[in-house]
């Protein structure tokens, strides 16, 4: 069975070891990493893994489609032989790190638990700042523990998944949360979903969703471990280098207080700890690219210093500095929440319709 993980990344060259020591532990055969624009050396490391036989790198430096970087690259990766030859897909981001809990903690485990399966939705469970602000040269997943609880009833964006799919054809384009494009809608209504609670989705899921049901356990047999911020020297970093989706939307602190959840603790991706820690002796064993991470790593110390001295990001972080952890909005209130954007749905639904008779007569 092939398990093909494709990423994207830019000026992230510190991450990447533990990401692929942990994904590599957790089952995945095959990574398509695409780059962008690399000022850290992470396409210097991408191409010394590549030439190690740990993934396959390509370069993503544009032009860019109408849907910016993000999108240009799984455009590409549609194509790929890699894609072809998967068996399942899932696209991730350098700060997502799946984390199964039931079995062994492998994919095939997950699968065995959901036998059904076309789809699987692994759910973010977000892990917040934790009131850490410098960036240390340590795994992300052991830096980070403190996070939202398993059930969260506002904002929306806390229960987003990325989905785990079955590469049988039925959908013919990757997209960044889900797979894309069923050409055939009877396939399709075959195709079945489930999360991980083992409850079947519906044809909202089929189509175009990208969010779990809030205010419900999604975690039973898996989670997507979510990473968004990091220390809050990373975050002023991750500010300087723009969103792969939404390039134009600048980071600040709305994109923060939805995300710095740290009510809860959660440890259990530690049972990677032992595989992941191989795989990275394997990777620190090879000099070049040993030295490539620490130059990567020292890059991120002089690239803050640096934007300490720009007002923008002076101030951001003197923001961050001055935000208290998020709190918790409880069902009452989210429910009002809830209403009003249906409400505005509904609006803008009946708005279009009123729009498309007056076009039409």
């Amino acid at each position: 069975m092939r398990f093909l993980a494709i990423l994207t990344v830019r000026n992230e060259g510190a991450f990447l070891l533990e990401w692929l020591a942990h994904h590599r532990a957790v089952g995945f055969t095959d990574f398509l990493v695409f780059s962008n624009n690399c000022q850290d050396g992470t396409d210097l490391i991408l191409d010394r893994l590549d030439e190690l036989g740990q993934l396959t790198h390509i370069r993503n430096d544009g032009p860019y489609g109408k849907g910016g970087v993000q999108f240009t690259a799984m455009k590409h990766a549609d194509k790929h032989p890699l894609v072809h030859a998967a068996d399942w897909i899932l696209a991730l981001d350098i700060d997502e790190f799946v984390n199964i809990k039931t079995g062994q903690g492998k994919l095939d485990d997950l699968l065995a638990a959901l036998p059904d399966a076309k789809a699987i939705t692994l759910t973010w469970r977000l892990f917040g700042n934790g009131d850490i602000l410098r960036y240390e040269d340590r795994p992300m997943t052991e830096v980070f523990r403190k996070c939202a609880p398993e059930i969260i009833h506002w904002p929306w964006r806390a229960s987003m998944f990325k989905t785990l799919y079955r590469n049988d054809g039925t959908y013919q384009k990757i997209g960044v949360h889900r797979p894309r494009s069923a050409k055939n809608e009877e396939k399709r209504d075959h195709f079945r979903w489930f999360d991980c609670m083992g409850r079947e989705l519906g044809d909202a899921f089929k189509k175009k969703r990208v969010f779990s049901n809030y205010g419900q356990p999604n975690y039973d047999l898996a989670q997507l471990n979510h990473y968004p911020l990091g220390s809050m020297e990373s975050y002023v970093l991750k500010a300087d280098r723009g969103r792969a989706v939404h390039s134009d939307d600048l980071l600040g602190t709305d994109y923060w207080i939805e995300r710095n959840f740290n009510t809860d603790e959660d440890h259990s991706i530690d049972r990677y700890a032992e595989a992941r820690d191989q795989h990275l002796s394997q990777f620190r064993a090879d000099t070049k690219l040993t030295n490539l991470h620490r130059e990567a790593v020292q890059w991120r110390h002089e690239r803050f210093r640096q934007l300490m001295q720009e007002e923008p990001f002076r101030a951001l972080f003197a923001r961050l500095l001055m935000t208290p952890p998020s709190r918790l909005i409880n069902p009452a209130s989210a429910q009002t929440l809830t209403g009003f954007a249906n409400l505005a749905q509904q609006n803008a639904a009946r708005s279009a319709a009123s729009d498309y008779e007056g076009k039409n007569t």
